[in-house]
Order: structure tokens, then sequence, then C-alpha cells
């Protein structure tokens, strides 16, 4: 039972306008746009209202312009990437224009934060969009988490109903941490314990397996005495750490630290000094660089065990051979297993989805998500505005 509407509780929409918001942020080179990934999502909803004969306005954000019109932001420069995606005719809707579509038309409407109102959820703003449509979807869990006008303020003055994107976002991380099939895994990894603090300290009371990876890894285990060399470590941390080992324990969770590590004296790709070795063995003069072969296979046994996993972060320096090694192979365990049926796995961040793709297994993940502050808000727990907003406009 969904907590929002969808475009399943639609009705008819064939000559109403419909304000879809978007994440169009896309990545772009020489007024080219690199990777479509963001507007290859946007697909299903856009091309399902247009052929249920709805006249689609497109609203999206594009860069950080600060409340003014800047050229270098113009979403103009997308629209021919969204149309070659469509297969269709996109038209463009310039600041200050009024819309003029047809049935079944779809325009792109300039850059929200070229009005200093967005980013402020400002209903001055929230009027003058409103009154461009007569029905509000929000398609873009990426920026749920912001509480601008186009993400948040909207869904309080039209009827408002998730995109397909959006809905099936809300139901993997459903699946996931919301009501999860147990016993539940996460690995969570990344550089530092400081950027994950709030992720931890949430998933200790969900999950019943917290594997830790990654340069936080080495912050635990210097909290556990184990002397880490020069690696990357938050010495200043320790102590959260430990808090963080003592709340898993009460909680029942059982946090999974790596006991054996690839280590090199310099980090470079194949490095002449890379030894795999026990954690207790890191010379004063090495760096714990990536999770060793014997703990990646007990971290394998535990996700058999497991009927859902959360995964948000590399268990190494992955885009440095061979410090991916650990990182592909727990992934493809969790692809195959995924593919078995007996595990569901969710993930996200812009890193993971990087490691994913690299392993070659991201379309062997159940979901894989390319959100990544409102991935991480979601793991810490957080509501995010965008999404409690549809929730609102469901009851």
């Amino acid at each position: 039972m969904t907590k929002f509407k969808t475009l399943d509780d639609l009705g008819d929409v064939r000559g109403k306008a419909v304000l879809v918001r978007e994440d169009l942020n896309v990545p772009m080179a020489d007024g080219r746009v690199t990777d479509d990934t963001r507007v290859r999502a946007a697909m299903p909803t856009v091309l399902e209202l247009a052929d249920r004969g709805a006249k689609v306005l497109i609203l999206a954000h594009f860069g950080r312009p600060k409340g003014t019109a800047d050229e270098r932001y113009s979403l103009r420069q997308v629209v021919p990437a969204l149309s070659a995606v469509l297969g269709r005719p996109v038209s463009f809707v310039a600041a200050g224009e009024q819309p003029d579509l047809a049935d079944g038309q779809i325009a792109v409407i300039e850059n929200t934060r070229f009005d200093p109102g967005e980013e402020a959820n400002d209903p001055a703003l929230i009027q003058k969009l409103a009154s461009l449509g007569d029905v509000y979807v929000n398609d873009a869990f990426s920026a749920a988490h912001r509480a601008h006008a186009s993400t948040e303020g909207l869904a309080h003055v039209l009827p408002a109903y998730a995109g397909r994107a959006m809905q099936a976002e809300l139901e993997a991380l459903e699946k996931a941490l919301g009501q999860p099939e147990h016993p539940v895994a996460a690995v969570v990894g990344g550089a530092k314990v400081s950027s994950k603090l709030d992720v931890l300290r949430h998933l200790v009371g969900k999950v019943d397996h917290l594997i830790i990876g990654g340069g936080m890894a080495n912050t635990f285990l210097a909290a556990r005495g184990v002397s880490v060399g020069k690696s990357l470590c938050e010495h200043d941390l320790t102590e959260t750490a430990e808090q963080i080992l003592t709340a898993a324990d009460a909680a029942g969770c059982t946090v999974h630290l790596p006991y054996d590590v690839v280590v090199s004296r310099e980090f470079a790709a194949n490095p002449p000094s890379l030894r795999t070795c026990n954690v207790h063995e890191v010379a004063a003069d090495e760096m714990i660089l990536d999770i060793g072969p014997a703990a990646v296979e007990a971290l394998a046994d535990v996700l058999k065990t497991c009927r859902t996993l959360v995964w948000n972060g590399p268990l190494g320096a992955f885009e440095t051979p061979p410090f991916d090694a650990a990182t592909v192979a727990l992934a493809r365990t969790a692809a195959a297993l995924t593919g078995e049926g007996s595990l569901v796995s969710v993930a996200g961040g812009g890193d993971t989805v990087a490691a994913l793709n690299h392993a070659g297994v991201a379309d062997r993940f159940s979901y894989v998500s390319t959100a990544g502050g409102a991935f991480l808000e979601w793991m810490e727990g957080k509501t995010l505005p965008g999404v409690a907003a549809l929730e609102a406009a469901s009851r």
C-alpha cells in the first residue's frame, strides 16, 4: 500500500496542463549532454502523460545560478538531448513566457533556480508556477530532500502525484529499509566516517549486519586498537566509532570489519609494495587500500544468509587497480544472489553507482538509485520534504 498517489490514480488528463518536476541536472561539455541517465529516467512519466493527451510542462533546475538568469545554466541546452531520448519534439519556454501547447505536446520551462523564490520556497513563485498547470507530478527523487517551490511547494496547491521514476525509487526504498525482509545487510563504505555518521547511527537499529569498508573501516579498526599505519583514518573520531559499535551491540546488529587487508607503501596502480596481510600486521609505513580476499569471502557468506541488502560506498580505493577487487567481488556476489531471487539489493550514491558500473553489475541489482544527497538523507532516516508533501497530498 503506497502512501502517495501515482499516475495510476490520475484520471483523464486529456487537455490538462501537467507540471512535471524532473531532474535534468545533467553533466555537460561543449554544449552537449555527456551522460543522459537522468534524461532517460524522465522518459516513462513524460511519455505516458503525453500519450494520455496531457500538455506536459517539465520543471527542472540546472546547476547553481543562485537566483539569477545566467545563460550558462539555461535548460535550453538540455532540450535536444531530451527530444532525442523521447523521440519526439520538445519545445522550450523562456523565463516570463506563457506556454502554448496542444494536447500531447511537451515543453521544458526555463531553469526554476533562475528565480530566487525557488530555493526560498516562496509562496509567490509557487502560485505563479501553479497558474501554469492543473496537476503536479513529482518525478525527481534526487531533489526530494530540498524544500523548494518546484519540489515541495507545488504539492500543497495542486493535486499532487508521484511520477514513475519517483514511484519506483520509493517502492525500492520501502523494500530496503521501510518494511524489509530480514535478515538485512548494509554495506557502508567511502573515505570518511564523518560524512556517514548519521547513516551509521541510523542503520545499527535497522539492520542485522553492518559491513563497513573504505577509509572509514580504518577509523573503526583504530577504535578497536588496531595500528593502521599511514592509512586514511580519522583518529579524532575513534571514540564516536566506539559508541556506534556499542550501539550496534545493544541493537543486536553484527558489525563486520575486515580482518585481512590489502596494503601498500604508496597509493598507485599495481604498486611494487603491494601485499595482503592480517589487520594486525600493517606496518607503520603502509596504507590499507582494500579489504582482503578472506574477509570478502566471509562477507559473501553473510550475504548468502540475508534477504535484503542496502549498499552505499565502495569497500576500497576502487578507482585504482587492484584496490577495486573487494568491491567488484562482493558486488558480483550480491548480483548473483539477486538473480537467484534470494536477495533484494538496493544501492545508491554517486561513488556506488560508479563502482557497480565498474563491476558490470549495476543492471543486476534490484534497484540502483542515482540520487546522491537524497539517498544519503533517506539512509539517515530523515524526512524528505518532497516525499512528505506527496504523502500529505494523498490524505
